[in-house]
């Protein structure tokens, strides 16, 4: 007879543990099933045994899998309070139960402070970089990204309140900052937001639809697809050999 299998969490050092629901749900209230049922089984694929098996929490087993727990099981409700469920070293049942149940990760995560800590000092790291990044930006640069991130015209301000209004933006989203501006396309991109703001280009049929709008000519360049971003959009048809025609006369345009 072989050895007894043995669960990766029983080989582990038990202690007390929190657990927490992701961010955007955190009720008065909120319980997670204990068991499956006939339309919603509770299962986990176990890769050393190479099947998927039950679940099933209950206090007075050894085991949160059904086929190592006897005919006396009493399920028990499991439920986290204000966003927090505290679970003691002393009910490692429930531990490896919250371990392998599929929500883990998804609708709830183990409170891991050294991790916590570490995505913190990564999230200020990348802040500092960001706003160093625009710190020492050229006005003319600033300009580019603050057509893109912001929506603006920036000849409509200071030199002082493009900085101001473009360091509170890096301080909310310095991930998107940079990667825009470190967007080899950069500079195109904000050559087509001027178009916009020229009313050179022009949005029609609540925006849907991109529009050459010269003051002869006006054409239906390109329709935009639901959830895409026009100015992308519209780079990428002025780019092509389509539109190539089109970007000449647009540059003769705003340089006249």
């Amino acid at each position: 007879m072989g050895a007894p299998y043995i669960h990766p969490l029983n080989k582990t050092r038990m202690e007390d543990k929190i657990y927490r629901l992701n961010r955007g749900m955190a009720p008065l209230a909120f319980m997670i099933p204990g068991r499956g049922t006939g339309n919603k089984p509770l299962l986990y694929w176990d890769e050393e045994k190479g099947e998927n098996r039950p679940l099933r929490y209950a206090r007075n087993q050894k085991s949160p899998f059904e086929d190592e727990q006897d005919g006396n099981a009493i399920v028990e409700p499991i439920v986290f309070e204000d966003g927090f469920l505290s679970v003691p070293k002393s009910n490692p049942v429930l531990q490896q139960f919250l371990h392998y149940h599929p929500m883990n990760g998804v609708r709830y995560e183990e409170v891991n402070d050294e991790r916590d800590a570490g995505v913190e000092v990564e999230q200020i790291n990348l802040e500092v970089d960001a706003l160093v990044e625009c710190k020492n930006m050229s006005i003319e640069a600033l300009e580019h990204v603050s057509r893109i991130l912001l929506g603006i015209d920036p000849s409509r301000l200071t030199t002082s309140e493009l900085r101001r209004d473009m360091l509170i933006y890096v301080r909310r989203d310095p991930h998107t900052f940079l990667r825009v501006a470190n967007d080899p396309d950069l500079k195109l991109q904000s050559k087509i937001q001027k178009f916009f703001d020229d009313k050179l280009l022009s949005f029609r049929r609540n925006k849907t639809e991109i529009w050459f709008n010269g003051p002869e000519n006006k054409k239906k360049l390109v329709t935009v697809p639901f959830g895409e971003d026009p100015v992308a959009l519209a780079t990428s048809y002025l780019l092509s050999d389509e539109g190539l025609d089109h970007l000449r006369a647009l540059d003769i345009l705003i340089e006249g």
